[in-house]
This record gives C-alpha cells, structure tokens and sequence, in this order.
C-alpha cells in the first residue's frame, strides 16, 4: 500500500468514526444542558463552593462567573508551580520562574497549553496531575458553557418580565454559569476522559507515578527519564482540546502515544467533541437543520486544509524527498506522511495544539496551513465551546452581508442582527488579528525577541507570527526552533493568551443577553434559510475571505515567501 492511499484511508476510517459518534454524543449533550435535574455529586460541588445551581444569569452575571474562577485558577496554579519545591512528588525538580510560572498559568486556564518547558524536566506529579491536568478539565468545560450560553440566546423565544423601579424590562437569562461549568466537567468531560485513558493504557501508553529512571543507550551513555499520569492527562488534553504534553515532544512521544491506532484516535477525541456540538446547537435551537448547516461549514474546511496538507507534503519535489515518499523531515515514521498531516490540520483548526510532528520542519506552504488554521479563529471545529461560539459569530457576519446584498434587515435563527448585535460580533473578530499582528510586528521590531529566533529570513519571521497566531488564538503549539523561554516571550504570550481567551467571551456573552432580550421574529418568504447549501458556501466564502483579507500581507513575508521560493 502507498503511503497516499493509506493517508487516504486514515481520513476515511476516521470520518466514519466521527460520523458515528456525532448523533449520540450531540443529542446526550443538549440532554446535559436541558436537564433541571442535578447529580449528588454535583449538589456537593456546588454546597463547597457557595454557589447556587437554580439561580438563572443575566450576561453580566455569568461573564462575572466566568473571569472571577478563571482569575482564581491563574492564581492558584501559579502559586502551585512556585512551591514545587516544597511538594511532595516534586520529583526534586525546583520551583518554576515567575515569569515561565505566570506563561503556564495563563496557558492552562486559557485552554490554550503553549509550554516553553520541557514537561519531564520541570514539572514534578503534583503540578502536573493537582494543577495542570485540573485545568485541562475545568478550562474546557469553561469553553463549552460560554458556547451554551450564546445558543441559548438564540434559541430563548421569550423573555420573563422583572420590575425594576416601576418599568418592566427584559431579563434575558442565560443559564447558570456554575452549573453549566460543572455538568460540562461530571457529565461529559470526565466519562469520556476514562474511557480514553483506558483505551490509551492497553495500547501502551503509561500510567504511573514513578520516580526517574536512567537508561541506557544504544550508542552509549545514559538519558534520564520519569513516569507520570500520561494516558489520563493525554485522555482530557486531547478530548478538551488542551494540547499539553506530559514531555517535551508531546504527542509524537512513544509513552504519550505508542501507535498508529493511538495516533488516528487520538485525532478523533480532539475532533469528536467540536463537530457534536453542532448538533446539540441543532437540538437546543430546535432545528437539527440548522446544526447540519455550520457542521458542513466546518467539514468543508477540515477537509479542504487535509487535502492541501497532504498534497503540499507528497508533491515537494526533489530527490531526498521522493526516495522518503515526501517530506518525512520532522515527521514519526511510525505514522507516516498522511497521518502527521491530518494531525497537523486537526490540531491547528481545534484550539488543541497537540502534535505528533513538529511543523516547523513541514514545507513552507504546509507550515502556512497550520498558520491559516489558526488564524481562521481555529471554528473548523474548532475548541472545545470556542470554536462552535466563534462559527456562530462568523455566521452572523454571513446573514448581515447578505443582508446588505438583497436589501433586508438580516435575521438568523429568529433574531433579528441590529447594530448592537454587529459591534459585538464585529469586535470578537478584530481582537486576536490585533493581538497577533501588533505584537508580532513588535516581536520583529525589537532587538532583543530577535535573538531568540533560530533562523534568519522568511522562516525566522514565521516563528515569531506562528507563536503569537498560536497564543492570540488559544491553540499552544509551536513551530519549533524559537526559543519561548524569555521574559519578552513568557509575559507577552501570557498576555496574548488571556486577552485573546477573555476578551471574546465577553463580547460572546454580550451578544448572548443581546440575542436573549429579543422577541423571535416570524420567517418570511424573504428570510435567508440559514440551513441551505448556499448559506453553508456563502459562510465558508467569508471566512476565508474575511481571514485572507487580514492575514495575507503577512503570511506573504513568511510561509509563502518561505513555499514560493523552495
């Protein structure tokens, strides 16, 4: 079998493992955020942490839900990591350094899981298990409710009535942020997680809290290497769409993932989750129509960036690459071409940041693809939550253009997109470009973040463009060869990470109340039918033209300067 066809079967194989999972998986999710009713174990939760599960929130309320844990669990996992030292399972390693310390935390309770450390040389069991494997839990489900909380804007058809001095207003409830955040850990994440982890654990991968080990080498001399919690933490990292590795090389490690059955399913627990919840977005709206719509939106794209990947990785020419079958530089043998691409592409359309090839060593116009992922806003899936909310958002964009085009009021899913609801959405757009384009320019400007750069020219400056693209979006992976682990680059990453996690959610959650005030307005025989063929192409056409107009000056600089002259 050539190594194209069997990259052609890996996506197949997993397309209908996808397929499988997609019907039960949505439908048992809206059941999850449908439900009144509340597991012992949750009513626990909720009596330790003083919150209570019935109270309905206003956007104001479930925005503050969301900033006040996050900003808790900043703290916490920081002071974790600065007293490694003096915990039990340290493993000896020290206490991290503030800056790469506050890096990690921002990291992990973004979701996005950028590591400049080398995981088996920095982090000891309790950081890794008590802290960072807890934020690989919480951030995702943090992400899945904010999703939930904007399709219940959409889909509330009336708003309950309060006084307030005398004159009735709208209160457009969104749900409890506690609950939802919670049900999202118990109910989804957590099962899943199990099952996973048992799965990874019979193909191989460890499951220990062992101390370090000195092992010898084939050619001489020693390396040093420990255990850990690897299958469970490789479990959420990839169903929460977190992407940090227990080591250094991360998914392309043999005790992370062994396999290439490991490999492809792995690929499929960060995908499966994201592309569902379009269906429970059906659900909870009332219309699996229009859940269908935005799942062939983001498929359409999923596998159009495939198929560019795998034919920018066969077709470079040159002679080393054709006795290799492409190019392997940079890439597991044990997976081979097609699956390292499909992992690529996956990896970089989900906030996950996993990989199992470095892409830095992928050609010029390959490593563009996984820039563009990103810098899609990382919808096709997309996160855990985030890349369902930001398609919804990149959805709303569509109806108001084509409302423009014929002359209508635009209308989606019964609520009518006014100018309060465009300048929510148009800022959730404009934030991440802003965030990457400035501080890349930065980055570049400076001398000192320069010195961190391996390679000089159009590569050089696609390290710098890639790490802010990576951080800004949420996403955690690297394209390798810069080194992250300076004071520049820890606080600006940090910084990146959060306002480009915090900052959209509050405009999400803003349009969310801004969508639940409003009475549903009749369709019409004018009114866009969003659950259309046509409306799935005109919302893939603004996508990428709205990205392509945003990004290409400077991916011309790099990847593609880099692809055009190879």
């Amino acid at each position: 079998m050539g190594p194209v066809l069997a990259g052609v079967l890996q996506l197949l194989a997993l397309m209908a493992a996808l397929a499988l999972a997609y019907v039960p998986l949505g439908t048992y999710m809206a059941k999850v955020y449908s439900s009144d009713r509340h597991w012992r174990v949750e009513k626990w939760i909720y009596k330790g942490i003083g919150a209570d599960p019935d109270t309905e929130m206003r956007w104001p309320a479930y925005l503050r839900g969301v900033l006040a844990f996050s900003a808790v669990s900043v703290l916490f996992l920081y002071l974790l990591q600065r007293l490694q030292g003096h915990l039990p399972g340290s493993l000896g390693f020290k206490a991290i350094d503030p800056d790469q310390a506050f890096n990690t935390a921002a990291s992990f309770v973004t979701n996005t899981n950028w590591q400049s450390y080398y995981g088996e040389q920095a982090m000891g069991h309790v950081v890794q298990t008590a802290g960072l494997a807890v934020q690989n839990f919480v951030s995702a489900a943090v992400g899945i409710a904010v999703a939930v909380a904007l399709v219940r804007g959409f889909a509330l058809t009336h708003s309950r009535l309060r006084s307030s001095g005398g004159t009735p207003i709208r209160t457009g409830e969104l749900g409890n942020f506690w609950t939802d955040m919670v049900r999202g850990v118990t109910r989804i994440l957590l099962p899943l997680s199990v099952l996973a982890a048992i799965v990874l654990v019979a193909c191989g991968a460890i499951q220990n809290f062992s101390g370090i080990h000195e092992i010898g080498q084939f050619m001489g001399g020693h390396q040093q290497w420990n255990g850990g919690a690897v299958a469970s933490q490789e479990a959420i990292k990839e169903i929460g769409t977190n992407g940090g590795g227990y080591f250094n090389a991360n998914s392309a490690h043999p005790f992370e993932n062994p396999t290439p059955f490991t490999n492809l399913f792995e690929i499929f627990l960060l995908l499966v989750i994201p592309f569902a919840l379009t269906r429970t977005f059906g659900i909870m709206v009332g219309s699996v129509k229009q859940g269908y719509a935005i799942l062939a939106t983001m498929a359409t794209i999923w596998v159009g960036f495939v198929a560019l990947m795998m034919w920018t990785e066969f077709a470079h020419h040159g002679p080393a690459f054709d006795i290799a079958g492409g190019a392997m530089e940079g890439k597991e043998t044990r997976f081979g071409l097609g699956a390292s691409s499909i992992f690529a592409v996956s990896t970089t359309l989900t906030s996950t940041g996993a990989v199992d090839s470095f892409h830095s060593s992928f050609t010029g116009l390959g490593g563009g693809i996984t820039m563009l992922g990103m810098q899609l806003g990382e919808i096709a899936p997309g996160g855990t939550g985030s890349g369902l909310y930001g398609m919804l958002v990149m959805a709303i964009i569509a109806v108001f253009i084509a409302g423009l085009m014929v002359g209508r009021t635009p209308e989606y899913l019964g609520k009518k997109i006014g100018t309060r609801e465009i300048k929510f959405a148009a800022c959730y757009i404009l934030i991440t470009p802003a965030l990457v384009l400035v501080l890349t320019a930065a980055a570049m400007a400076l001398p000192t973040p320069g010195h961190s750069m391996t390679n000089s020219g159009a590569h050089g400056f696609s390290e710098i463009l890639y790490a802010y693209s990576s951080a800004a979006n949420n996403n955690g992976s690297a394209f390798a060869g810069l080194n992250a682990d300076t004071q520049w680059f820890n606080s600006t990453l940090g910084l990146a990470m959060l306002l480009g996690r915090f900052l959209p959610m509050v405009f999400v959650l803003a349009l969310a109340g801004s969508l639940a005030e409003q009475k549903p307005v009749p369709a019409t025989a004018g009114t866009l039918r969003t659950e259309k063929p046509l409306f799935t192409g005109l919302l893939v056409g603004a996508i990428l033209i709205i990205t392509g107009l945003t990004y290409f000056p400077a991916l011309a600089l790099g990847p593609l300067a880099e692809g055009l002259a190879s």
